[in-house]
């Protein structure tokens, strides 16, 4: 269900991360020097792999991958959790957690699938219809809402089809929800919690911050295209073996052209080439970069610009939304939530989204025996979490088990985690969400690249955004891309779709929605001088 739930960890929690074998790379020299190179790839997730990949395709060798922690992979992380009989631990993904979309016979394929199946990446199906619900009194049937949210969301989404088509304005989910007759009050509780396991679980924002165009096309382009099936990795390599593996068809051992630990602090870029400077001290000097930062790392001005960004390329990032996604791991020395099941939904009595969806990993055909259940938290919520210690929230998802199974006594958990992601200064978040207003051609400029820096990941797909496959697929375009410029030639991406000597294009100056001259007494703007045409231009 949740999308390229991102990764990433506290400086302990990546502390855990070691390289993959065959992929320990040389150390970047100190000296202030800077190594020349024609392609820099700032960061070493399944976008810049991608893109490293697509250039070694069209006999472009001379890169380099510069990736801030000890081992490639990006937002698919994982680490060690809680004990196995043997004394081993479980491992569990803290980032991307599904293949979502997997595909059809006949029909286009997840590259994500299809890598998974290459590299026997270990992963089950999640059946969303095994789920129960629950209150704060225990164990509830509210089932039906979910049938009735269905039915809204489906008339909801038609009508974003249509507002797409026919260029008309957005709304926000909320709006779009409200039309197509769903619309719960503040304190109907069950309902709310049906909205956020539907529409928060998936956006990482809830209906008010989401744009109903985009967050329905978001989907459907995935779920439609491939399949509406999901399956969990839970693989003991992690999610990140597929990219691991996938690097290691192009990287060797000790290549020179991958440097872990490598954090980036400033970059120049101009229409002749990019320069990046390290916190080491060393530089990389190259022909083209592509850029892979999350939004989060953008918006936060981890990386300086020289010269600064254009205002339309800092307008676009700024226009956007990174969520958060937390996943909360309590490991006990039994099961005592049903274990034929797979979801618990719980409807706080007072906070919409209080630790709503639990995951039962003790289930069969996931990692059954293992007593470990997970709960999930987004947005506020998980910014709330964030600041609170351990014990404090560990407190507070016991008390709403003890809700939900009175009848049982609870022990307490053996072994507990979360990670804290806004709080991770190579992600600053989780993954990216379209806002409502925010136009196709806003989003191009989110894309676009500036002079000879380019800029890929999953926020820059507008058909894919927030999952692991447009972090791929928008990875592999920037590296067609640039071949393509640097070869004087056009290079098929696509089955039917060919990429020629072209840079991506951007829109200066971007349209509102009402012209000037309708801000008039007959709109009910009474105010004739707030905006003078002169100011206008200066702007």
């Amino acid at each position: 269900m949740p999308t390229l739930h991102w990764i990433a960890a506290t400086a302990a929690i990546a502390g855990l991360a070691v390289p993959a074998a065959g992929l320990v790379a040389r150390n970047a020299p100190s000296d202030g020097t800077c190594t020349k190179t024609t392609v820099a790839i700032l960061g070493g997730g399944m976008s810049g792999v991608a893109a490293a990949q697509a250039l070694t395709n069209n006999s472009i060798t001379d890169f380099m991958i510069l990736e801030y922690n000890d081992k490639i992979g990006g937002r698919a992380l994982h680490t060690n959790f809680g004990k196995q009989e043997d004394g081993s631990p479980y491992v569990l993904e803290l980032g991307a957690n599904w293949i979502q979309g997997l595909g059809r016979p006949g029909g286009p394929e997840n590259p994500i699938w299809t890598l998974a199946k290459k590299h026997g990446l270990k992963n089950t199906f999640s059946n969303y219809s095994s789920i129960l619900t629950y209150n704060e009194t225990g164990a509830v049937d509210y089932m039906d809402l979910l049938d009735k949210y269905s039915e809204a969301y489906e008339k909801a989404a038609a009508k974003a089809g249509r507002l797409l088509a026919e260029n008309l304005q957005d709304q926000t989910a909320r709006a779009g929800l409200a039309l197509a007759g769903w619309n719960p009050k503040h304190s109907d509780m069950a309902a709310q919690a049906v909205e956020w396991w539907s529409w928060d679980w998936e956006d990482a924002a809830p209906p008010e911050q989401s744009s109903l165009i985009f967050g329905a096309a978001g989907s459907n382009l995935t779920f439609n295209q491939f399949s509406d099936e999901n399956n969990l990795v839970i693989d003991p390599r992690g999610y990140n073996y597929i990219i691991q593996q996938e690097a290691s068809t192009f990287l060797k051992e000790g290549d020179p052209r991958l440097r872990l630990n490598n954090r980036v602090t400033n970059i120049t870029y101009s229409d002749d080439g990019v320069t990046v400077y390290s916190d080491d001290g060393s530089c990389v000097s190259a022909a083209y970069a592509i850029c892979t930062f999350s939004v989060g790392v953008l918006q936060n001005d981890v990386v300086a610009f020289e010269p600064e960004l254009p205002q339309w390329k800092q307008t676009a990032i700024q226009k956007f939304t990174m969520g958060t996604y937390t996943k909360i791991f309590l490991q006990f020395n039994e099961t005592f939530w049903p274990t034929d099941t797979q979801y618990f939904l719980y409807a706080s009595p007072t906070k919409r989204g209080y630790y709503p969806v639990f995951q039962s990993l003790s289930t069969e055909g996931f990692m059954p025996g293992s007593n470990i259940i997970f709960v999930t938290v987004v947005a506020d919520e998980s910014y709330r979490v964030e600041q609170q210690t351990d014990e404090e929230t560990q407190a507070e998802v016991m008390e709403v088990l003890r809700q939900m199974y009175p009848n049982v006594t609870i022990p307490e958990p053996t072994a507990f985690m979360y990670p804290r992601w806004t709080k991770t200064p190579w992600a600053y978040g989780s993954y990216s969400n379209w806002p409502v207003g925010t136009t196709l051609e806003m989003h191009q400029n989110l894309r676009a690249n500036a002079g000879r820096l380019w800029f890929a990941g999953e926020a820059t797909s507008a058909e894919y955004f927030g999952f692991l496959h447009g972090a791929w697929f928008e990875g592999r375009e920037a590296g067609y891309q640039i071949a393509s410029i640097m070869q004087d030639k056009c290079v098929q991406v696509y089955d039917n779709a060919q990429l020629c000597r072209e840079a991506r294009p951007f829109y200066e100056p971007l349209p509102g929605t009402s012209p000037l001259d309708h801000y008039n007494i007959l709109n009910g703007w009474a105010t004739s001088s707030f905006y003078s045409s002169d100011s206008a231009q200066k702007e």
